[in-house]
């Protein structure tokens, strides 16, 4: 069984507990008045890899900065949540983004921004174009979701994270074999270029 660590982060009222519990449960719960972190665990099988699975639900205001960035270390994966309803909570993700590329001080971390809420058309407030955009900006991929009605999507979205962790955490090839690899390829590619006629 191979361990895998998601952080849900995500301005309040976003769905980030909401998700987590259909992911876990396949119900749909509206409303939730937790002020607390959870730790959800479950097992599932992703392309045929048992996978380990936890995932962290944490209340973003009442965490402070030092117990966020240790949540963001702990984490192989980050759901980033905002509500198409609420413009301030799309703009808080680049800040959440920027934390977790400063905490792992990495540029390329798994991370899944998801556009919730996709079924309240009428009280929209961010296009799926400026998530898309966002996405692009902060290297995430994108899902546009509501996980009041999809659990499907929501499924896709959390195993769609689980896959760029293992992917990230398969062991690159040897680096010396792969030097020599790209050093071959390259005497070949000069050999055949020499020997052409112009």
């Amino acid at each position: 069984m191979v361990p895998v660590k998601l952080l849900v982060l995500g301005a309040q009222n976003t769905g980030k507990t909401a998700l987590c519990v259909r992911f876990i449960t396949k119900r749909f719960i509206g409303e939730y008045d937790h002020k607390k972190e959870v730790t959800y665990r479950c097992s599932r099988v992703v392309d045929q890899e048992a996978v380990d699975l936890e995932i962290l639900d944490i209340a973003c205001k009442e965490s402070s900065v030092a117990s966020l960035e240790s949540s963001i270390r702990w984490a192989d994966g980050f759901l980033l949540l905002y509500s198409i309803t609420q413009r301030l909570s799309f703009l808080e993700v680049p800040q959440l983004k920027k934390l977790i590329d400063q905490t792992k001080q990495s540029l390329v971390f798994p991370t899944v921004l998801i556009a919730n809420k996709a079924d309240l058309e009428i009280g929209r407030e961010v296009t799926t174009e400026e998530g898309q955009r966002l996405a692009k900006e902060l290297s995430c991929t994108f899902k546009e979701l509501s996980v009041a009605e999809a659990v499907l999507a929501v499924e896709a979205a959390v195993f769609q994270l689980i896959r760029l962790v293992l992917d990230q955490q398969r062991p690159l090839p040897d680096r010396r074999s792969y030097m020599l690899t790209v050093r071959h390829a390259l005497t070949r590619k000069l050999t055949r270029s020499k020997t052409m006629q112009w």
